[in-house]
């Protein structure tokens, strides 16, 4: 009985309320799982971000050590420095030119006949009066000794005539021709005295020609290319004659310049005044000679909103050759007792017109009021003092206050650089459009 009454007792016990179901198990386990991947997310983001902050600061700190723009003042930056100065800046009106020769002439044959000599070199100078070539004058000379027989056949008739003349005159007087026999006789004394004339004339044309077999240089100046080998017939029809004269000295050059700077030029030119005229080389780099301006012209290109004047130089080293391009600078007026800095210098804004100063090795932004500018070198009129030390090249890491090594640069470098053109359009200061060293 006792076996049988455990095995009884072990399947009537009834079941403890504490042992968990498989449903409660499972129910927990996705909460914990839940709670875990949120912590998992939110590290991660809280992660992210202190990262992403420490990125865009340790950015911004690199950013302001180059170019001492997010602290000013924290690192010394190498500039090159110029010093202002006084004195007085010439004002160019700038154009292009043509160089024409003052007069040039074709040199052509006045008689026909054969070309005997040339007594000129391609190229040559030579002076108004010198012998150049010869035509072969021996046909126009036979023509002067017809012209001469006829001279004296013509006079000799002419005496004839003369005295009949007189011998008529008697006869009338005593009654014995009539008046019209008379006036006959005088008519023919008068016709060869038209004869003799014509002779003579045909005397001085056979001159002339033979005058024209020596051809002579009608201006002073320098001999093209020949046109014409000796051997050849020539004719005082022939178009393209024996060779061209364009005379060097004096020599013209024509410029234009923009109709708005008319007035002023016209106003000094009527006032008798002499205008300085400079040519430069076809890269403005090099100045050629100079000279005076000599006329404008009396009428404005409609088409291209300009003028032209006319400039002579004396061109004693022949240094201007007809047809030869150069860049034309008119000096139109000298600013007395100005600031005078280096062109790059010079930046513009959205405040305006700028210099960077330099002083106790800190840079400052100084407003200035430009005067005039002429080529490499700046006039200012107001913002700037004799002296003062200005940047001319490193302004694209400039600001307010910043701390420079200032290092002056050599003398002959004043020319602008394409480097300072571009620091200036990139500085901080510098206008959107168009920022860079005034010109």
């Amino acid at each position: 009985m006792a076996p049988y009454d455990t095995v009884d007792a072990r399947q009537t016990r009834p079941p403890s309320s504490s042992a968990p179901s498989a449903s409660a198990t499972s129910s927990n386990r996705w909460w914990v799982w839940l709670i875990a991947a949120a912590v998992l997310v939110g590290g991660i983001w809280l992660y992210r971000s202190h990262a992403a902050a420490a990125g865009s600061a340790t950015s911004g700190a690199g950013a302001a050590v180059p170019g001492g723009v997010g602290m000013p003042g924290s690192l010394t930056i190498p500039v090159v420095v110029a010093t202002a100065t006084k004195g007085d800046l010439p004002v160019f009106y700038n154009g292009l030119g043509t160089v024409n020769a003052f007069n040039t002439v074709t040199v052509r044959s006045r008689i026909d006949g054969q070309l005997i000599s040339v007594a000129f070199k391609e190229g040559q100078l030579v002076k108004e009066g010198d012998v150049l070539a010869e035509i072969d004058p021996r046909p126009y000379q036979v023509q002067l000794e017809q012209a001469q027989g006829q001279l004296a056949r013509d006079v000799a008739q002419q005496q004839d005539a003369m005295v009949n003349l007189e011998r008529y005159k008697l006869l009338y007087k005593e009654g014995v021709i009539p008046k019209q026999q008379l006036d006959t006789q005088q008519a023919s004394v008068g016709q060869f005295d038209g004869a003799i004339q014509t002779d003579k004339a045909t005397i001085d044309n056979a001159k002339l020609n033979i005058v024209y077999c020596r051809i002579t240089a009608p201006i002073s100046g320098r001999v093209g290319l020949r046109l014409v080998d000796a051997g050849n017939m020539v004719h005082a029809t022939d178009t393209n004659g024996l060779l061209v004269i364009t005379q060097l000295q004096p020599i013209a050059v024509l410029f234009s310049l923009p109709q708005d700077q008319l007035p002023v030029v016209y106003k000094k030119l009527r006032a008798g005044q002499q205008l300085t005229v400079e040519a430069f080389d076809r890269d403005n780099s090099s100045k050629i000679t100079s000279g005076k301006l000599l006329t404008i012209d009396n009428q404005i290109d409609p088409t291209t909103g300009t003028y032209k004047l006319k400039a002579v130089f004396s061109n004693e080293d022949n240094a201007l050759f007809p047809n030869q391009f150069v860049n034309v600078h008119l000096l139109v007026n000298t600013l007395k007792d100005v600031i005078l800095v280096p062109t790059t210098a010079i930046l513009r804004g959205s405040q305006g017109i700028y210099v960077f100063s330099v002083s106790d090795g800190t840079v400052k932004i100084r407003p200035v009021t430009l005067a005039d500018t002429n080529g490499n070198m700046t006039g200012i009129s107001a913002g700037l003092n004799n002296g003062e030390v200005v940047v001319t090249d490193g302004q694209d890491k400039l600001q307010d206050g910043s701390k420079v090594d200032p290092r002056q640069a050599p003398a002959s470098t004043h020319a602008p650089k394409a480097s300072s053109l571009n620091n200036s359009m990139n500085s901080p200061f510098a206008a959107p459009s168009g920022g860079g060293p005034a010109r």
